[in-house]
């Protein structure tokens, strides 16, 4: 899962909701420089990754975007998986998304000094693009998208992953629709929240 998936799932904690919002930012080597309530939280990113790349669901979708995307394919899932998220918010929430995201916005930038550097740099950025609530429209998946192809060092056809989600559309969100209750049971029951 990407951004939005992982910070839903913080299970309301801040200390998981930090943890589990710098996980990919941070090495090994540095978790133990974070008080063990954040530990707890990058845990808890990590937990969500290896389940959601080993749901059948996910799987299928992953092998359906090999073809146009190799070794990126599980990384234009995450990016689709959020977008449907953010699609179908109120069947997942009680809260709005943008409400959701205002909270957000504010536990991070309260807490700013206990991101990793290259997290602070990008923060204000995030927070003005409003890149939680741009996962709804296309326009938000094609910035996410150009931004992920800067970043990669292999070919990702990342550009072409709005046309592959348009072809399938209906496959992906039933793959969604499956997996996501499934995710959030998981982290409830296994991930003590």
């Amino acid at each position: 899962m990407n951004f939005l998936a992982h910070l839903f799932l913080s299970c309301d904690d801040e200390d998981l909701l930090i943890g589990n919002f710098i996980a990919d930012f941070i090495r090994n080597k540095e978790v133990e420089n974070y008080p063990l309530s954040i530990q707890k939280g990058i845990e808890l990113h990590r937990q969500i990754d290896t389940y959601t790349d080993n749901h059948p669901m996910v799987r299928q979708g992953v092998r359906r975007l090999q073809v146009f995307h190799r070794k990126y394919a599980p990384v234009v899932i995450d990016i689709i998986y959020d977008h449907l998220l953010a699609l179908n918010w109120s069947k997942y929430s009680g809260q709005s998304l943008d409400s959701f995201a205002k909270d957000i916005y504010s536990i991070l930038e309260k807490r700013m000094q206990e991101l990793p550097p290259k997290l602070q740099r990008r923060l204000p950025g995030m927070i003005r693009g409003q890149w939680l609530q741009s996962y709804r429209t296309r326009e938000g998946m094609l910035f996410t998208l150009k931004k992920m192809d800067e970043r990669t060092a292999f070919p990702s056809s990342f550009g072409q992953a709005l046309q592959h989600l348009d072809d399938d559309f209906d496959a992906y969100q039933s793959e969604f629709y499956q997996f996501f209750p499934d995710l959030v049971n998981y982290v409830e029951s296994h991930c003590k929240c």
